[in-house]
């Protein structure tokens, strides 16, 4: 896998600390199993209580999460990253989240080392017999999902010395499960967008009913989320790459990302990024770049930048 990160984007900024954030993107034979991993680790760092939360915006993607070092706690949906906001301890030390349909925010009582693996809610599907749509906006321990093989790979990752092997590691494990059971129709996607016109044309030509309704239905059971949520994150997605790109030559013209997305007007693009991610597209545009607990939007957002450059 190809790793990326904030220092080597060359991203800095007065207000963020050295915490270490990485990503690694997948190698074309994983990529229509696999969107990426990401790693954070807080520990080498003195982080205000602020810095400690995480936001992460509405995903159709499920995920395996472990913890090395450190806790989360995930606040109610919906209240403020503040400290009189409702909050529960995670399950576990190793997770599987689903899709979620909402934004979310946890926090860090401590220094922390995580990593997430981010997987296609259709192959996951497909490999497993799950239906991600039972786990929709859900966190439980990954032994309530996965069998035994599957675990062994989860505890030899929490195991492992540091986390360039453990990425080796899920590397070695999926790839060749992967080329076994990959159906040589599904199309590799980086984008949301892209993975969404894959699933619409599997599901349309699947042979097993060809109405709209079907389609949808169809696309609901394999990713878990209905169409429209889908076309919902993969338009506010494109607009927020769009904006990272613009950030590079100075501040975004929301209304014209709104109307090459495909948005009705500036509003319609305010009020679809606040129900994705929680904030209007400037508020998150700023944080994205000033806001320490936004480092996932940040490696998000960078991660794009070799295949999107500014004209």
């Amino acid at each position: 896998m190809h790793k990326v990160d904030e220092s080597s984007l060359g991203f800095a900024a007065p207000a963020l600390s050295a915490a270490r954030c990485e990503m690694w993107l997948p190698r074309a034979s994983l990529s229509t199993l696999v969107r990426a991993v990401m790693s954070r680790d807080t520990r080498a760092v003195a982080l205000g209580s602020e810095q400690r939360y995480n936001h992460l915006p509405a995903t159709p993607l499920c995920s395996i999460i472990w913890y090395f070092s450190g806790e989360a706690e995930l606040l109610e949906p919906g209240y403020p990253a503040d400290a009189a906001s409702p909050r529960a301890p995670l399950p576990d030390r190793v997770m599987f989240t689903g899709p979620f349909s909402r934004p979310t925010v946890s926090w860090n009582p401590g220094p922390v080392h995580v990593m997430a693996l981010l997987l296609q809610s259709d192959a996951l599907a497909h490999l497993l017999g799950i239906d991600p749509g039972a786990y929709v906006n859900r966190v439980v321990p990954a032994a309530e999902v996965f069998d035994g093989e599957w675990m062994a790979m989860c505890a030899a990752v929490q195991a492992a010395p540091d986390d360039d092997a453990r990425v080796a590691l899920v590397e070695q494990f999926l790839d060749p499960l992967w080329q076994r059971r990959r159906p040589e129709s599904w199309l590799p996607a980086r984008a949301y967008a892209d993975w969404t016109r894959n699933l619409m044309m599997r599901a349309a030509n699947s042979g097993l009913g060809r109405s709209l309704r079907q389609v949808e239905r169809r696309i609901k059971h394999w990713a878990g989320l209905p169409l429209r949520e889908l076309h919902g994150i993969s338009r506010a997605e494109r607009v927020f790459f769009d904006a990272v790109v613009a950030e590079r030559s100075g501040r975004p013209n929301w209304s014209e990302l709104a109307d090459g997305a495909g948005y009705s007007d500036q509003s319609h693009l305010c009020r679809q990024t606040v129900r994705i991610t929680g904030f209007p597209p400037e508020e998150l545009r700023r944080r994205t770049f000033e806001d320490e607990s936004f480092w996932a939007y940040r490696l998000w957002g960078m991660s794009e930048q070799p295949l999107r450059r500014p004209e």
